[in-house]
């Protein structure tokens, strides 16, 4: 079941000429602007085509269906957070909460900028939520934090880290996903993102003083 649904969301076929790759960026740009404007609900391969300035049969070439679409923008999307999350948090040069304030305020940047296209593709997640894919770039991660944990609470239990990873992960995307929901100014993100992370950077100094 998992194969011929992860088979149904797949690119029907990678670009290998320049033209290809712009055709199908030009695709992928105008589906973030469908999306945004209309939602998973009205997303369509039509719409996307129509604002592309492509026929629904160059679409096809590369995207099967809308559910291929969606699944590629959310892909990029995790590639671009787990991609944030390794030069960030495996930046050894740092200490360690230097690293977590930066990747706080860098998260809730991206949130707030990127809030209406992530709350659309959030709408959309039951159609690739189980894909392979998902769970990959869920694990790279994980991995990541769990590393970064062990750089900054040397001394904690695996327990103890594990649990401080979750909770951090955990908070972060869910309190940055409720406060990305209404605009924000850049001076707002900035104090939210402060506070933030002097309460994350205040835990992990008492785990480690444990």
């Amino acid at each position: 079941m998992a194969d011929r649904r992860s088979s149904s969301i797949s690119s029907r076929k990678q670009p290998q000429q320049a033209r290809s790759s712009e055709l199908v960026a030009a695709i992928l740009v105008a589906a973030v602007q469908v999306l945004t404007k209309e939602g998973a609900q009205r997303f369509t391969t039509a719409r996307v085509a129509e604002r592309a300035g492509v026929s629904v049969g160059s679409l096809y070439q590369y995207f099967p269906n809308k559910a291929a679409i969606l699944f590629r923008l959310q892909s990029d999307e995790w590639r671009q957070t787990t991609t944030l999350l390794r030069d960030i948090l495996e930046d050894a040069k740092r200490p360690p909460l230097d690293r977590l304030r930066t990747l706080v305020h860098a998260f809730v940047r991206s949130e707030c900028e990127e809030a209406a296209v992530r709350v659309a593709l959030g709408d959309a997640a039951p159609l690739y939520r189980d894909a392979p894919e998902a769970r990959e770039a869920r694990g790279a991660g994980e991995r990541i934090v769990q590393a970064f944990m062990r750089a900054a609470l040397p001394k904690a239990s695996d327990a103890v880290r594990a649990m401080a990873g979750d909770l951090i992960a955990t908070t972060l995307s869910t309190v940055g996903k409720d406060f990305s929901e209404s605009p924000r100014t850049q001076a707002e993100i900035e104090t939210y993102a402060d506070a933030m992370a002097d309460m994350f950077c205040a835990y992990l100094r008492s785990l480690g003083r444990r």
